[in-house]
């Protein structure tokens, strides 16, 4: 579904933002959570992912760290910086009007 591809696109960086605002994520609990929250809607691949993260963290939205993860692993953990997390609640303020008109057109009609 082409339709589909273009809106997850439209909205990849939104979606990280949004996880890695609520607490520090490395890049396979990103897809796990993802998909876990969405009930399968979102499965991003590593080739999505990962380039999406470089982005965001050249543009100062995120920034990654090499942490121990509690199993004694070291993974690159993503925080959400200042500036992303501005980005992220201007985003939030749109989604939600966005939402709100959708809904005006596209909720049920009384006939």
């Amino acid at each position: 579904m082409p339709q589909q591809r273009e809106l997850i696109k439209g909205s990849t960086d939104h979606l990280l933002l949004v996880l890695i605002g609520q607490r520090p994520m490395y890049g396979y609990r990103i897809i796990k959570e993802l998909e876990n929250r969405s009930q399968g809607y979102f499965r991003f691949k590593e080739g999505t992912l990962y380039p999406a993260l470089h982005r965001m963290e050249k543009a100062g939205l995120i920034m990654g760290k090499w942490e121990l993860s509690p199993t004694g692993r070291q993974r690159r953990y993503y925080h959400i910086t200042p500036k992303g997390e501005r980005l992220l609640a201007m985003e939030r303020s749109q989604w939600h009007d966005f939402l709100a008109a959708m809904r005006l057109v596209v909720g049920p009609t009384s006939a």
